[in-house]
């Protein structure tokens, strides 16, 4: 129960407790940046762990010259590389084993090929884009090493994905992390970072079940 309080107060309030471990322990706070970043896109368990937030507030002390802009971007943008292809990994090595016997009862062959067929087409923008809502950048790297998406087409749209996310999010962090408004309102800013995506994504997906039906019901009638 510990624990979780103090996730989520580090998570609420990421600016106080970065700036008092940079204050502490100086530059070992690049080490844990980087693990925080692998561990969030790398580890299938862990989406919760603060990432658009983390890097804002980066952006921010590399504005105030707490930190090293470049030097946190390149650390930052290779562990999220890392951790989505560790993700992507344990997603290729897990799939097989879980749907080694076709008719077993984890075993949807069509909903296999779908998600095969949906990563070979629409999978570089959807690694891009999920990148910037939480939890999704956590699961869909893993969901398309299970479809068995193509590695060097993935590895690609990862490296590029990892690249604006980071770079993007740390310097807008670094451009107005310290702007007197954002410094006072940042908790408020950092729930509508996790709480905005997450409703798109819930619209997004009630409004696809609902076309679901209406497309059934339109086939039904062209038949008869």
């Amino acid at each position: 129960m510990e624990l979780v309080t103090f996730l989520v107060d580090f998570i609420l309030h990421v600016d106080v407790h970065l700036h008092t471990f940079v204050t502490h322990y100086g530059n070992w706070v690049y080490a844990l940046l980087f693990l925080i970043i692998f561990v969030e896109t790398g580890v299938v368990v862990m989406p919760f762990l603060p990432g658009d937030s983390l890097l804002f507030v980066v952006g921010a002390l590399c504005g105030v010259g707490l930190m090293n802009y470049p030097l946190a971007i390149g650390l930052l943008w290779l562990a999220a590389v890392l951790g989505d292809q560790c993700n992507f990994t344990i997603g290729r090595w897990l799939g097989p084993r879980v749907f080694q016997w076709e008719q077993s009862r984890f075993f949807n062959r069509k909903a296999f090929d779908q998600a095969h067929s949906f990563y070979e087409r629409y999978g570089g923008i959807t690694i891009i884009l999920a990148r910037f809502f939480p939890f999704m950048r956590t699961f869909v790297p893993f969901v398309g090493g299970v479809a068995d998406m193509n590695r060097t087409r993935f590895t690609l749209y990862n490296v590029v994905g990892g690249a604006i996310w980071v770079v993007g999010i740390v310097t807008a962090g670094y451009l107005l992390g310290n702007i007197p408004w954002v410094k006072t309102n940042l908790d408020k800013i950092i729930w509508g970072a996790i709480l905005v995506p997450g409703i798109v994504v819930l619209v997004g997906a009630w409004r696809q079940s609902r076309r679901k039906p209406a497309a059934s019901d339109t086939s039904l009638h062209e038949h008869a």
